[in-house]
């Protein structure tokens, strides 16, 4: 893509938490222009008036009308409804459509009229992103679980992993419910979806595409008390010692640019407000543990949507994704 040419984007669902960190990122992306931000609920208003961290970045009000003569579309939607709103308006096949919800994720629900969906997920597809016209992009905690794994799928070595992972609250969304209530949030933590958490199906078809005599994932997620984030911890059987082990996953992330390998123990804040991942691994007995953690508004949605969009359109990968961490 030329230099002087500006990809322009169109944001749908922008009033939503991943909707917000898509205009912060955006608006300092040097290879792109915000050419609406949608949102039925907030119509007319400042985007600044609901996202307050934008309050004199912007001058953007949020558009009832969707306007197809974009280059790129976000669909920072809720799950169900990224397949409805574009059954329900005629998008040019020609506008590249990056959707965060999990509707077209799996291969079985790939196609929706003559749209074909890759899957976004940079460190396991990226020639496929290369050429693709339009990304489903992964969930926040299939991504911090499958970076944690990948390297062993693709070697052919995973056995069973048994895998916990906690969240913050805007994992949840911004819509209101008994658990994300301050009062109840504060000072507590509680599992959910034991076993059965939506994400392992997208898991599970990465892992069978790399290894087809793959074990089970068992997977137990956490509600933390804390906003943003994702810790993820698996373990499995593993025949590698520790440095066989290292070597293995620093050979596989050596190409990409945002997952990491660290020697010392990792922890949240490292990758708070980036679009990284932070692995880091241990040995205990003929076990290998392996922690991965990502900032789940940004590697685990609207960062990794915007890797996705660089990696389309030929950008470097990095641009408008250089973000520090706040670590204190």
């Amino acid at each position: 893509m030329s230099s002087s040419k500006k990809i322009k984007a169109g944001i749908v669902g922008g009033a939503g938490y991943t909707g917000g960190e898509m205009i912060r990122i955006l608006l300092n992306h040097p290879s792109v222009d915000i050419a609406f931000v949608h949102s039925r609920s907030n119509a007319g208003e400042p985007v600044s008036k609901v996202h307050g961290d934008l309050v004199g970045d912007t001058d953007l009000t949020f558009s009832s009308i969707v306007n197809d003569n974009v280059d790129a579309l976000f669909l920072c939607v809720g799950h169900g409804e990224a397949k409805k709103f574009l059954e329900e308006n005629k998008i040019k096949d020609a506008v590249t459509v990056i959707d965060l919800s999990q509707d077209f994720r799996l291969q079985k629900d790939a196609q929706q009229g003559s749209r074909t969906f890759v899957y976004g997920l940079p460190e396991y597809n990226r020639e496929q992103i290369q050429g693709a016209e339009n990304i489903a992009n992964p969930g926040c905690f299939a991504t911090a679980i499958q970076l944690g794994i990948l390297p062993l799928a693709k070697a052919g070595i995973l056995q069973e992993v048994h895998t916990t992972g906690i969240t913050g609250s805007t994992g949840a969304g911004q819509k209101l419910a008994a658990t994300s209530h301050f009062s109840w949030r504060a000072n507590n933590i509680e599992a959910y979806k034991s076993l059965a958490h939506q994400h392992m199906n997208e898991i599970m078809q990465t892992i069978g595409s790399l290894q087809a005599d793959h074990k089970a994932l068992n997977f137990i997620p956490w509600r933390g008390d804390f906003t943003r984030g994702i810790y993820v911890t698996s373990h499995t059987k593993c025949n590698l010692s520790l440095q066989e082990a290292y070597e293995l996953y620093k050979a596989y992330y050596a190409g990409h640019a945002f997952t990491h390998i660290s020697t010392e123990m990792i922890n949240m804040k490292q990758v708070v407000n980036t679009n990284k991942c932070l692995i880091h691994l241990e040995k205990v007995g003929d076990n290998l543990v392996i922690h991965s953690c990502i900032d789940n508004l940004l590697k685990g949605a609207s960062g990794q949507a915007v890797q996705n969009m660089n990696i389309m359109f030929g950008l470097p990968e990095h641009e408008g994704l250089k973000l520090k961490a706040n670590s204190f």
